[in-house]
């Protein structure tokens, strides 16, 4: 606190908008002071790499975070590992599975996350540049209301939700498995009931009227990642 302390005050002296990313791996909990040093975001978690295992593992783990997020703070699980990434001229196609990289742009765009493009722009695919550009999912992550998605269950099958300014929800349904599931959305279990209209924000296609519950079947690594207007 008293060396992140100083930078604060020494930004606060400038002229001009600077993000102030504070950058301790999550060791001194600075979602506990971070703001109260001036910070606009701080890492909660070690590095991430382009693995299942790592961002599973981090991206997960967020779920009693929410209640320190809000406009102008933030929790960064770290950057995002899509596209060609690596260190210096010695770089990779990510080792995510296309499922894999949807959950982990739904995940972080559910989290209010910084959204930190971690790969070589200059040789972006078209489906990498499909993910990273899709207005419906990174206006899940920009809503100005600012909340951070709330985890509803645990386990293989989870759902986590976020409220966004316009009165809508925005919901991932995640399958955390190495297998295809289905997963059973039931309304009361966050607290909310009545009927909605949905839309999967990745197809950019409306579903239908929902009342009380949602069913869908989740690839496995996978997510449908939804917005739910209430009718």
């Amino acid at each position: 606190v008293e060396a992140y302390s100083k930078f604060g005050k020494a930004i606060s002296q400038i002229d001009r908008d600077i993000v102030f990313s504070i950058c301790e791996w999550g060791t001194a909990k600075p979602w506990l002071w971070g703001e109260k040093v001036g910070g606009n975001c701080w890492r909660t978690t070690g590095d991430i790499v382009d693995t299942w295992e790592s961002i599973s593992k981090i991206g997960f783990s967020q779920g009693d975070l929410w209640q320190y997020a809000r406009p102008g703070h933030w929790n960064d699980p770290d950057m995002l590992v899509v596209g060609k990434v690596g260190w210096g001229p010695n770089l990779h196609p990510t080792r995510l599975v296309p499922d894999e990289q949807y959950t982990h742009i739904s995940l972080w765009s559910l989290l209010s996350s910084p959204l930190l493009i971690g790969c070589d722009m200059n040789s972006m695919d078209d489906f990498t540049y499909s993910l990273l550009s899709n207005d419906e999912v990174i206006a899940v992550n920009q809503d100005s209301l600012g909340s951070q998605a709330k985890q509803i269950t645990k386990g293989d099958s989870q759902i986590w939700i976020r409220d966004l300014n316009d009165g809508s929800k925005a919901v991932g349904l995640f399958n955390l498995d190495s297998t295809e599931h289905k997963i059973d959305f039931k309304f009361l279990d966050a607290g909310i009931n009545g009927k909605y209209k949905i839309r999967d924000l990745w197809r950019q296609k409306d579903l239908d009227e929902f009342s009380d519950s949602f069913e869908t079947t989740v690839p496995a690594h996978g997510v449908v990642l939804i917005k739910m207007m209430i009718k």
